[in-house]
Protein backbone atom coordinates (compact mmCIF):
# COMPACT_ATOMS: atom_id res chain seq x y z
CA UNK A 1 0.00 0.00 0.00
CA UNK A 2 1.41 3.64 -0.97
CA UNK A 3 2.33 5.63 1.84
CA UNK A 4 -0.14 8.07 0.33
CA UNK A 5 -2.69 6.19 -0.02
CA UNK A 6 -2.61 5.52 3.56
CA UNK A 7 -2.64 9.08 4.81
CA UNK A 8 -5.26 10.59 2.18
CA UNK A 9 -7.98 7.28 3.02
CA UNK A 10 -10.93 8.87 5.36
CA UNK A 11 -13.51 6.78 6.52
CA UNK A 12 -15.35 6.45 10.20
CA UNK A 13 -16.05 3.48 11.59
CA UNK A 14 -16.75 2.18 15.19
CA UNK A 15 -14.76 0.35 17.65
CA UNK A 16 -17.23 -1.42 20.00
CA UNK A 17 -15.63 -2.05 23.61
CA UNK A 18 -14.30 -5.38 24.80
CA UNK A 19 -16.92 -7.03 26.18
CA UNK A 20 -18.36 -10.55 25.49
CA UNK A 21 -20.07 -10.56 22.50
CA UNK A 22 -23.02 -12.48 23.79
CA UNK A 23 -23.92 -10.07 26.50
CA UNK A 24 -22.95 -5.91 26.15
CA UNK A 25 -23.23 -4.05 23.25
CA UNK A 26 -22.19 0.03 22.47
CA UNK A 27 -23.29 2.06 19.53
CA UNK A 28 -20.49 2.43 17.18
CA UNK A 29 -18.16 5.52 17.73
CA UNK A 30 -16.02 7.51 15.31
CA UNK A 31 -12.58 6.47 15.30
CA UNK A 32 -9.47 9.05 14.22
CA UNK A 33 -8.78 9.22 10.97
CA UNK A 34 -5.46 8.12 11.23
CA UNK A 35 -6.91 4.21 11.98
CA UNK A 36 -5.85 3.30 8.29
CA UNK A 37 -1.91 4.23 8.99
CA UNK A 38 -1.87 2.83 12.70
CA UNK A 39 -3.49 -0.33 12.20
CA UNK A 40 -1.45 -1.18 8.75
CA UNK A 41 1.37 -1.07 11.46
CA UNK A 42 0.26 -4.61 13.27
CA UNK A 43 2.84 -4.65 15.66
CA UNK A 44 3.42 -0.87 16.17
CA UNK A 45 6.09 0.91 14.42
CA UNK A 46 8.56 -0.94 16.56
CA UNK A 47 7.22 -4.63 15.75
CA UNK A 48 6.19 -4.47 12.54
CA UNK A 49 7.45 -6.25 9.63
CA UNK A 50 6.10 -5.45 5.56
CA UNK A 51 7.15 -8.47 4.39
CA UNK A 52 4.66 -10.65 3.38
CA UNK A 53 6.12 -13.62 1.97
CA UNK A 54 6.68 -17.03 2.79
CA UNK A 55 8.92 -15.87 5.46
CA UNK A 56 6.73 -13.27 6.99
CA UNK A 57 6.66 -14.66 10.06
CA UNK A 58 10.22 -14.93 10.71
CA UNK A 59 11.49 -10.93 10.39
CA UNK A 60 13.58 -9.11 13.36
CA UNK A 61 11.25 -6.71 14.91
CA UNK A 62 12.54 -2.82 14.41
CA UNK A 63 13.25 -3.02 18.05
CA UNK A 64 16.40 -5.65 17.58
CA UNK A 65 19.29 -3.97 18.34
CA UNK A 66 21.18 -7.11 18.72
CA UNK A 67 20.89 -8.86 15.27
CA UNK A 68 23.70 -11.45 15.47
CA UNK A 69 21.49 -13.06 19.17
CA UNK A 70 18.68 -12.90 17.15
CA UNK A 71 20.15 -14.98 14.33
CA UNK A 72 21.72 -17.60 16.80
CA UNK A 73 18.47 -17.87 18.72
CA UNK A 74 16.42 -18.66 14.95
CA UNK A 75 19.32 -20.85 14.77
CA UNK A 76 18.68 -22.58 17.75
CA UNK A 77 14.69 -22.75 16.95
CA UNK A 78 15.41 -24.46 13.38
CA UNK A 79 17.56 -27.19 14.27
CA UNK A 80 17.24 -30.43 15.51
CA UNK A 81 18.66 -31.36 19.16
CA UNK A 82 20.24 -34.89 19.22
CA UNK A 83 21.69 -36.43 22.27
CA UNK A 84 25.05 -35.47 22.53
CA UNK A 85 26.50 -33.08 19.27
CA UNK A 86 27.34 -29.18 20.72
CA UNK A 87 25.22 -26.82 20.80
CA UNK A 88 22.35 -29.28 20.31
CA UNK A 89 23.01 -31.73 22.41
CA UNK A 90 20.87 -33.10 25.49
CA UNK A 91 17.87 -34.58 23.47
CA UNK A 92 15.98 -36.95 25.58
CA UNK A 93 15.25 -39.13 27.76
CA UNK A 94 12.10 -38.63 26.71
CA UNK A 95 10.63 -36.06 24.52
CA UNK A 96 7.88 -34.35 22.50
CA UNK A 97 10.02 -33.16 19.64
CA UNK A 98 13.34 -32.70 18.41
CA UNK A 99 13.32 -29.14 17.31
CA UNK A 100 11.11 -25.78 18.25
CA UNK A 101 10.07 -25.63 14.25
CA UNK A 102 8.66 -29.20 13.58
CA UNK A 103 5.59 -28.08 15.83
CA UNK A 104 5.83 -24.34 14.32
CA UNK A 105 6.02 -24.90 10.59
CA UNK A 106 7.21 -21.55 8.90
CA UNK A 107 7.04 -20.26 12.68
CA UNK A 108 3.25 -20.16 12.29
CA UNK A 109 0.61 -22.98 13.62
CA UNK A 110 0.55 -26.64 13.46
CA UNK A 111 -1.27 -28.02 10.73
CA UNK A 112 -4.33 -30.18 10.79
CA UNK A 113 -3.10 -33.67 10.67
CA UNK A 114 -4.59 -36.99 9.85
CA UNK A 115 -2.56 -38.83 12.40
CA UNK A 116 -0.01 -38.65 15.01
CA UNK A 117 3.57 -38.23 14.31
CA UNK A 118 6.20 -36.18 15.77
CA UNK A 119 8.42 -36.21 13.09
CA UNK A 120 5.82 -35.88 10.45
CA UNK A 121 6.34 -32.29 9.32
CA UNK A 122 4.14 -29.66 10.16
CA UNK A 123 2.81 -31.88 13.29
CA UNK A 124 2.08 -28.98 15.82
CA UNK A 125 -0.24 -31.49 17.90
CA UNK A 126 0.50 -32.08 21.76
CA UNK A 127 -2.15 -34.57 23.14
CA UNK A 128 -3.70 -33.61 26.59
CA UNK A 129 -4.70 -37.12 28.43
CA UNK A 130 -7.56 -36.38 31.66
CA UNK A 131 -9.71 -37.73 33.90
CA UNK A 132 -13.60 -37.42 33.22
CA UNK A 133 -13.26 -34.28 35.42
CA UNK A 134 -10.96 -32.71 32.93
CA UNK A 135 -8.10 -33.08 35.60
CA UNK A 136 -4.86 -34.28 34.31
CA UNK A 137 -3.42 -38.06 34.24
CA UNK A 138 -0.37 -37.02 36.27
CA UNK A 139 1.66 -40.07 35.63
CA UNK A 140 2.04 -38.31 32.07
CA UNK A 141 3.49 -35.18 31.67
CA UNK A 142 1.03 -32.43 31.07
CA UNK A 143 2.18 -32.50 27.66
CA UNK A 144 2.61 -36.27 26.97
CA UNK A 145 5.64 -37.38 25.90
CA UNK A 146 5.44 -39.71 22.90
CA UNK A 147 9.29 -40.24 21.71
CA UNK A 148 12.08 -42.03 23.95
CA UNK A 149 16.32 -42.43 23.41
CA UNK A 150 17.82 -45.75 24.29
CA UNK A 151 17.49 -47.60 26.30
CA UNK A 152 14.35 -45.55 27.07
CA UNK A 153 10.72 -46.48 26.58
CA UNK A 154 8.09 -43.78 24.83
CA UNK A 155 5.05 -42.89 27.90
CA UNK A 156 3.16 -43.44 24.38
CA UNK A 157 3.59 -45.57 21.89
CA UNK A 158 2.69 -42.88 19.06
CA UNK A 159 2.20 -45.55 16.38
CA UNK A 160 -0.67 -46.66 18.49
CA UNK A 161 -2.33 -43.36 18.19
CA UNK A 162 -5.16 -43.04 15.97
CA UNK A 163 -6.60 -39.44 14.88
CA UNK A 164 -10.45 -39.53 13.45
CA UNK A 165 -11.81 -36.41 11.85
CA UNK A 166 -15.77 -37.01 12.21
CA UNK A 167 -18.22 -34.48 10.24
CA UNK A 168 -20.34 -32.13 12.81
CA UNK A 169 -23.87 -30.69 11.34
CA UNK A 170 -25.08 -27.56 13.56
CA UNK A 171 -28.36 -26.80 13.81
CA UNK A 172 -28.65 -24.84 10.71
CA UNK A 173 -27.83 -27.84 8.47
CA UNK A 174 -24.38 -26.04 7.51
CA UNK A 175 -26.39 -23.69 5.38
CA UNK A 176 -27.01 -20.44 5.30
CA UNK A 177 -30.21 -18.50 4.49
CA UNK A 178 -28.95 -17.63 1.20
CA UNK A 179 -28.37 -21.73 0.48
CA UNK A 180 -24.68 -21.57 0.42
CA UNK A 181 -23.36 -24.58 2.07
CA UNK A 182 -20.32 -24.99 4.40
CA UNK A 183 -18.80 -28.36 6.35
CA UNK A 184 -17.56 -29.08 9.63
CA UNK A 185 -15.36 -31.78 11.11
CA UNK A 186 -13.77 -32.29 14.72
CA UNK A 187 -10.91 -34.71 15.81
CA UNK A 188 -11.74 -38.06 17.87
CA UNK A 189 -8.39 -39.68 19.27
CA UNK A 190 -8.08 -42.82 20.07
CA UNK A 191 -5.37 -44.74 22.50
CA UNK A 192 -5.46 -48.27 23.23
CA UNK A 193 -4.23 -49.92 26.39
CA UNK A 194 -1.22 -51.07 24.16
CA UNK A 195 0.49 -48.25 23.76
CA UNK A 196 0.51 -46.70 27.32
CA UNK A 197 4.10 -47.44 28.47
CA UNK A 198 2.93 -46.25 32.60
CA UNK A 199 -0.45 -46.67 34.21
CA UNK A 200 -3.17 -43.51 34.34
CA UNK A 201 -2.73 -42.23 37.94
CA UNK A 202 -4.71 -38.96 38.71
CA UNK A 203 -3.44 -38.22 42.02
CA UNK A 204 -3.51 -41.50 44.22
CA UNK A 205 -6.59 -42.95 41.41
CA UNK A 206 -5.89 -45.31 38.84
CA UNK A 207 -7.92 -45.00 36.00
CA UNK A 208 -8.81 -48.06 33.72
CA UNK A 209 -7.51 -47.79 30.22
CA UNK A 210 -10.51 -46.05 27.83
CA UNK A 211 -11.82 -44.18 31.31
CA UNK A 212 -9.36 -41.91 30.38
CA UNK A 213 -10.64 -38.21 27.56
CA UNK A 214 -7.77 -37.42 24.64
CA UNK A 215 -7.93 -34.36 23.47
CA UNK A 216 -5.41 -32.56 20.50
CA UNK A 217 -4.22 -29.17 21.39
CA UNK A 218 -2.17 -27.51 18.14
CA UNK A 219 0.76 -25.15 18.82
CA UNK A 220 0.21 -21.12 18.51
CA UNK A 221 1.72 -18.78 16.39
CA UNK A 222 4.82 -17.36 18.05
CA UNK A 223 5.64 -14.10 16.12
CA UNK A 224 4.45 -10.61 18.58
CA UNK A 225 4.59 -12.49 21.39
CA UNK A 226 7.18 -10.01 22.78
CA UNK A 227 4.30 -7.46 21.92
CA UNK A 228 1.76 -9.31 24.32
CA UNK A 229 4.24 -9.12 26.71
CA UNK A 230 4.47 -5.39 26.57
CA UNK A 231 0.52 -4.68 27.61
CA UNK A 232 0.59 -3.52 30.85
CA UNK A 233 -0.71 -5.52 33.74
CA UNK A 234 -3.14 -3.26 34.48
CA UNK A 235 -4.39 -2.83 31.00
CA UNK A 236 -5.37 -6.50 31.44
CA UNK A 237 -6.86 -5.87 34.72
CA UNK A 238 -9.22 -3.27 33.49
CA UNK A 239 -10.06 -5.75 30.30
CA UNK A 240 -11.33 -8.09 32.56
CA UNK A 241 -13.27 -5.89 35.00
CA UNK A 242 -14.46 -4.04 32.02
CA UNK A 243 -16.16 -7.43 30.46
CA UNK A 244 -16.84 -8.98 34.33
CA UNK A 245 -19.09 -5.36 34.34
CA UNK A 246 -20.74 -5.54 31.50
CA UNK A 247 -22.19 -9.04 32.29
CA UNK A 248 -19.73 -11.20 30.71
CA UNK A 249 -19.31 -15.17 32.07
CA UNK A 250 -15.56 -15.17 32.76
CA UNK A 251 -13.57 -17.93 34.15
CA UNK A 252 -13.75 -18.04 37.82
CA UNK A 253 -10.69 -19.94 38.40
CA UNK A 254 -8.58 -17.00 37.23
CA UNK A 255 -11.31 -13.80 37.58
CA UNK A 256 -12.97 -13.50 41.30
CA UNK A 257 -15.25 -10.24 40.02
CA UNK A 258 -12.89 -7.56 41.20
CA UNK A 259 -9.12 -8.98 41.09
CA UNK A 260 -7.60 -12.13 40.25
CA UNK A 261 -8.40 -15.16 41.61
CA UNK A 262 -5.08 -16.70 39.85
CA UNK A 263 -1.91 -15.22 38.83
CA UNK A 264 1.05 -16.66 37.36
CA UNK A 265 2.69 -19.25 40.07
CA UNK A 266 0.60 -16.97 42.80
CA UNK A 267 2.94 -14.04 42.02
CA UNK A 268 0.89 -11.24 40.55
CA UNK A 269 1.77 -12.22 37.26
CA UNK A 270 -1.71 -12.03 34.98
CA UNK A 271 -1.78 -14.80 32.60
CA UNK A 272 -1.57 -13.80 29.28
CA UNK A 273 -0.32 -17.13 27.11
CA UNK A 274 -1.23 -20.23 25.46
CA UNK A 275 -5.20 -21.14 24.90
CA UNK A 276 -5.89 -22.53 29.16
CA UNK A 277 -3.76 -19.38 30.11
CA UNK A 278 -1.04 -21.76 31.93
CA UNK A 279 1.77 -19.00 31.15
CA UNK A 280 2.80 -15.51 32.49
CA UNK A 281 5.21 -13.27 31.48
CA UNK A 282 6.98 -14.42 28.04
CA UNK A 283 9.94 -14.86 29.94
CA UNK A 284 9.02 -18.07 31.42
CA UNK A 285 6.47 -18.54 28.76
CA UNK A 286 5.48 -21.01 26.05
CA UNK A 287 8.75 -20.71 24.25
CA UNK A 288 10.87 -20.13 27.35
CA UNK A 289 9.46 -23.11 28.87
CA UNK A 290 9.24 -25.36 25.62
CA UNK A 291 12.77 -25.50 24.74
CA UNK A 292 13.08 -27.37 27.66
CA UNK A 293 10.15 -29.52 28.07
CA UNK A 294 10.12 -30.50 24.65
CA UNK A 295 13.42 -31.74 23.85
CA UNK A 296 14.38 -32.30 27.58
CA UNK A 297 17.09 -30.12 27.05
CA UNK A 298 18.53 -28.86 30.90
CA UNK A 299 19.66 -25.60 31.33
CA UNK A 300 21.21 -23.61 34.36
CA UNK A 301 17.99 -22.67 35.61
CA UNK A 302 16.24 -25.79 35.07
CA UNK A 303 18.48 -28.89 36.14
CA UNK A 304 16.45 -31.60 36.14
CA UNK A 305 13.73 -33.57 33.17
CA UNK A 306 10.56 -33.46 32.44
CA UNK A 307 9.25 -36.40 33.83
CA UNK A 308 6.60 -37.98 35.93
CA UNK A 309 7.80 -40.19 39.61
CA UNK A 310 5.46 -43.12 37.77
CA UNK A 311 7.40 -43.11 34.81
CA UNK A 312 10.88 -43.01 36.59
CA UNK A 313 9.81 -45.93 38.52
CA UNK A 314 8.35 -47.89 35.54
CA UNK A 315 11.58 -47.59 33.51
CA UNK A 316 13.76 -48.16 36.13
CA UNK A 317 11.90 -51.72 36.94
CA UNK A 318 11.83 -52.68 33.22
CA UNK A 319 14.60 -54.85 32.67
CA UNK A 320 15.22 -54.18 29.21
CA UNK A 321 16.19 -50.89 30.21
CA UNK A 322 18.15 -52.31 33.23
CA UNK A 323 20.29 -54.18 30.77
CA UNK A 324 21.47 -51.55 29.08
CA UNK A 325 21.05 -48.15 30.99
CA UNK A 326 25.14 -48.35 32.04
CA UNK A 327 26.10 -48.86 27.93
CA UNK A 328 24.64 -45.26 27.07
CA UNK A 329 24.74 -43.57 30.76
CA UNK A 330 28.13 -45.72 32.54
CA UNK A 331 28.78 -42.03 34.42
CA UNK A 332 25.46 -42.93 36.15
CA UNK A 333 27.19 -46.19 37.67
CA UNK A 334 26.72 -44.51 41.37
CA UNK A 335 25.12 -47.21 43.75
CA UNK A 336 25.57 -50.48 41.30
CA UNK A 337 21.79 -51.00 41.61
CA UNK A 338 20.77 -50.47 37.95
CA UNK A 339 16.92 -49.65 39.57
CA UNK A 340 18.50 -47.15 41.93
CA UNK A 341 20.66 -45.38 39.74
CA UNK A 342 18.03 -44.94 36.67
CA UNK A 343 15.31 -44.08 39.01
CA UNK A 344 17.59 -40.77 40.86
CA UNK A 345 19.16 -40.55 37.04
CA UNK A 346 15.55 -39.68 35.84
CA UNK A 347 14.53 -38.00 39.28
CA UNK A 348 17.66 -35.95 39.92
CA UNK A 349 17.33 -32.16 40.13
CA UNK A 350 21.15 -31.56 40.18
CA UNK A 351 21.60 -32.34 36.64
CA UNK A 352 24.15 -31.26 34.00
CA UNK A 353 23.02 -27.93 31.92
CA UNK A 354 22.97 -29.15 28.37
CA UNK A 355 22.31 -25.45 27.04
CA UNK A 356 24.38 -22.96 28.14
CA UNK A 357 22.79 -19.54 29.90
CA UNK A 358 24.08 -17.41 26.87
CA UNK A 359 22.52 -19.96 24.28
CA UNK A 360 18.91 -19.29 26.33
CA UNK A 361 19.70 -15.96 26.43
CA UNK A 362 20.30 -15.71 22.52
CA UNK A 363 16.77 -18.10 22.03
CA UNK A 364 14.99 -15.32 24.21
CA UNK A 365 16.10 -12.17 22.23
CA UNK A 366 14.73 -14.19 18.84
CA UNK A 367 11.17 -15.17 20.10
CA UNK A 368 10.97 -11.52 22.11
CA UNK A 369 12.16 -9.89 19.13
CA UNK A 370 9.83 -11.79 15.91
CA UNK A 371 7.44 -8.85 14.21
CA UNK A 372 3.93 -8.90 13.48
CA UNK A 373 3.44 -8.84 9.85
CA UNK A 374 1.83 -5.63 8.51
CA UNK A 375 -1.93 -5.33 7.79
CA UNK A 376 -2.53 -5.58 3.72
CA UNK A 377 -4.66 -3.71 1.65
CA UNK A 378 -6.87 -1.57 4.19
CA UNK A 379 -7.51 0.83 1.81
CA UNK A 380 -9.28 -2.04 -0.28
CA UNK A 381 -13.15 -0.57 0.06
CA UNK A 382 -14.12 -4.45 0.43
CA UNK A 383 -11.76 -5.03 3.03
CA UNK A 384 -12.69 -1.78 4.61
CA UNK A 385 -17.00 -2.82 4.46
CA UNK A 386 -15.48 -5.83 6.25
CA UNK A 387 -13.52 -4.58 9.18
CA UNK A 388 -17.00 -2.31 9.43
CA UNK A 389 -19.15 -5.02 9.69
CA UNK A 390 -16.61 -7.11 12.07
CA UNK A 391 -17.91 -4.37 14.43
CA UNK A 392 -21.05 -4.18 13.78
CA UNK A 393 -21.96 -7.96 14.28
CA UNK A 394 -19.81 -7.88 17.95
CA UNK A 395 -16.97 -9.66 16.77
CA UNK A 396 -14.73 -7.38 17.74
CA UNK A 397 -16.33 -7.68 21.14
CA UNK A 398 -13.82 -10.49 22.03
CA UNK A 399 -11.06 -9.65 19.64
CA UNK A 400 -10.70 -6.53 20.89
CA UNK A 401 -8.93 -4.97 17.91
CA UNK A 402 -5.97 -2.63 19.61
CA UNK A 403 -3.46 -2.10 22.86
CA UNK A 404 -1.00 0.03 23.67
CA UNK A 405 1.72 -1.26 25.75
CA UNK A 406 2.86 0.30 28.68
CA UNK A 407 6.77 1.13 29.18
CA UNK A 408 7.94 -2.63 28.85
CA UNK A 409 9.57 -2.92 32.34
CA UNK A 410 9.12 -7.23 31.57
CA UNK A 411 9.24 -9.35 34.23
CA UNK A 412 10.91 -13.22 34.66
CA UNK A 413 9.10 -15.61 37.54
CA UNK A 414 12.69 -17.43 37.27
CA UNK A 415 15.07 -14.27 37.79
CA UNK A 416 17.24 -14.89 35.33
CA UNK A 417 16.02 -11.90 32.90
CA UNK A 418 16.06 -8.73 35.41
CA UNK A 419 14.11 -5.42 35.26
CA UNK A 420 17.10 -3.77 34.02
CA UNK A 421 18.28 -6.22 31.47
CA UNK A 422 19.08 -4.04 28.60
CA UNK A 423 19.85 -8.37 26.11
CA UNK A 424 16.44 -8.52 25.34
CA UNK A 425 14.27 -6.22 22.47
CA UNK A 426 11.55 -3.83 23.92
CA UNK A 427 8.42 -2.29 22.90
CA UNK A 428 7.34 0.87 24.64
CA UNK A 429 4.57 2.94 24.30
CA UNK A 430 3.51 0.88 20.75
CA UNK A 431 -0.62 0.88 19.64
CA UNK A 432 -0.27 -2.80 18.71
CA UNK A 433 -3.66 -4.38 16.84
CA UNK A 434 -3.75 -8.21 18.04
CA UNK A 435 -7.36 -8.34 17.46
CA UNK A 436 -7.22 -10.74 21.23
CA UNK A 437 -9.04 -9.22 24.34
CA UNK A 438 -6.58 -11.96 26.33
CA UNK A 439 -9.33 -13.50 27.99
CA UNK A 440 -10.88 -16.85 27.96
CA UNK A 441 -14.43 -17.68 26.57
CA UNK A 442 -16.61 -20.67 25.79
CA UNK A 443 -17.71 -21.76 22.70
CA UNK A 444 -19.06 -24.97 23.96
CA UNK A 445 -17.95 -27.33 20.60
CA UNK A 446 -18.12 -31.04 19.87
CA UNK A 447 -15.35 -32.50 21.63
CA UNK A 448 -14.06 -29.06 23.22
CA UNK A 449 -11.03 -27.87 24.94
CA UNK A 450 -10.07 -29.15 27.84
CA UNK A 451 -12.42 -27.25 30.96
CA UNK A 452 -14.25 -25.72 27.98
CA UNK A 453 -11.77 -22.42 28.20
CA UNK A 454 -10.28 -20.76 25.34
CA UNK A 455 -7.99 -17.41 25.32
CA UNK A 456 -9.30 -15.40 22.31
CA UNK A 457 -6.60 -16.25 19.63
CA UNK A 458 -4.96 -13.03 18.76
CA UNK A 459 -5.99 -13.19 14.50
CA UNK A 460 -2.96 -10.75 13.13
CA UNK A 461 -1.04 -11.91 10.65
CA UNK A 462 -3.31 -15.55 10.59
CA UNK A 463 -3.96 -14.87 6.82
CA UNK A 464 -0.62 -15.36 5.53
CA UNK A 465 -0.96 -18.91 7.16
CA UNK A 466 -1.18 -20.60 3.85
CA UNK A 467 1.77 -18.28 2.17
CA UNK A 468 4.02 -19.26 5.55
CA UNK A 469 2.92 -22.86 7.11
CA UNK A 470 1.29 -24.27 3.79
CA UNK A 471 -2.24 -24.48 5.79
CA UNK A 472 -4.91 -22.10 6.90
CA UNK A 473 -6.19 -24.44 9.85
CA UNK A 474 -7.76 -22.74 12.52
CA UNK A 475 -9.03 -22.79 16.18
CA UNK A 476 -7.53 -25.01 19.02
CA UNK A 477 -7.56 -28.08 17.24
CA UNK A 478 -6.74 -27.35 13.73
CA UNK A 479 -10.82 -28.27 13.21
CA UNK A 480 -11.34 -25.81 11.08
CA UNK A 481 -10.19 -25.65 7.28
CA UNK A 482 -11.28 -21.98 6.61
CA UNK A 483 -12.31 -18.78 8.09
CA UNK A 484 -15.86 -19.79 7.45
CA UNK A 485 -15.63 -22.68 9.20
CA UNK A 486 -13.76 -21.18 12.13
CA UNK A 487 -16.76 -18.69 12.49
CA UNK A 488 -19.23 -21.21 12.46
CA UNK A 489 -17.59 -23.28 15.11
CA UNK A 490 -18.51 -20.17 17.06
CA UNK A 491 -22.44 -20.63 17.15
CA UNK A 492 -23.21 -23.19 19.53
CA UNK A 493 -26.59 -21.65 21.31
CA UNK A 494 -24.33 -21.46 24.47
CA UNK A 495 -21.05 -20.43 23.15
CA UNK A 496 -20.32 -16.91 24.17
CA UNK A 497 -20.21 -15.41 20.22
CA UNK A 498 -23.71 -16.84 19.74
CA UNK A 499 -24.91 -13.43 19.15
CA UNK A 500 -22.42 -12.44 16.30
CA UNK A 501 -23.18 -15.67 15.01
CA UNK A 502 -26.64 -15.17 14.32
CA UNK A 503 -25.97 -11.84 12.86
CA UNK A 504 -23.21 -13.26 10.67
CA UNK A 505 -25.48 -15.60 8.96
CA UNK A 506 -28.33 -12.42 8.18
CA UNK A 507 -25.38 -11.23 5.89
CA UNK A 508 -25.64 -11.53 2.64
CA UNK A 509 -22.74 -14.02 0.66
CA UNK A 510 -21.17 -10.50 -0.57
CA UNK A 511 -20.62 -9.43 2.57
CA UNK A 512 -19.70 -12.64 4.64
CA UNK A 513 -17.05 -12.98 2.11
CA UNK A 514 -16.11 -9.39 2.90
CA UNK A 515 -15.72 -9.92 6.94
CA UNK A 516 -13.05 -12.96 5.35
CA UNK A 517 -11.21 -11.44 3.48
CA UNK A 518 -10.55 -8.61 6.41
CA UNK A 519 -9.33 -11.25 8.77
CA UNK A 520 -7.17 -12.65 6.33
CA UNK A 521 -6.01 -8.75 5.74
CA UNK A 522 -4.92 -8.03 9.31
Amino acid sequence: MKKSSILTSVIGLMFMAGVCCSCHHEAPEEEPLSWLEEETYAGGKLGTTFNSSSSAYEDPTPAVTDVAAFKYGEYLFERNYTINTPPFAGLGPLYIRSSCIACHPGYGHGKRMDRYRADDWGNGYLLVVTDQNDTYVSSLTGMPQTKAVPPFKAPIDESQIQIEWLPYTDEWGNTFPDGETYSLIYPEVHIPASAYYVPLEVGDKTLAYGEEIVRLEGTIGIYGTGLLDAIPDDSLKAQYQKEYDAGATLNPAIWAGSDWAKTYQNAGHPLRFTYALSRGPLQDGPGANAIWNITNVTRGDRRYHYMTATYARVASQDPAVQAEFYKYFPEYNKTGNPETDIYNYLMSRELPAEMSNDDYVNLMVWHRGLAVPAARDLDNPTIQRGRKLFREIGCASCHRPSWTTGSDRFTDPNHFFTTADQRLPRYPNQKIWPYSDMIQHRLFMENDIRTGWCRTTPLWGRGLSAVCTGASDRLHDNRARNVIEAIMWHGNARSDARFSVEKFRTLSKKDRDAIVQFINAI
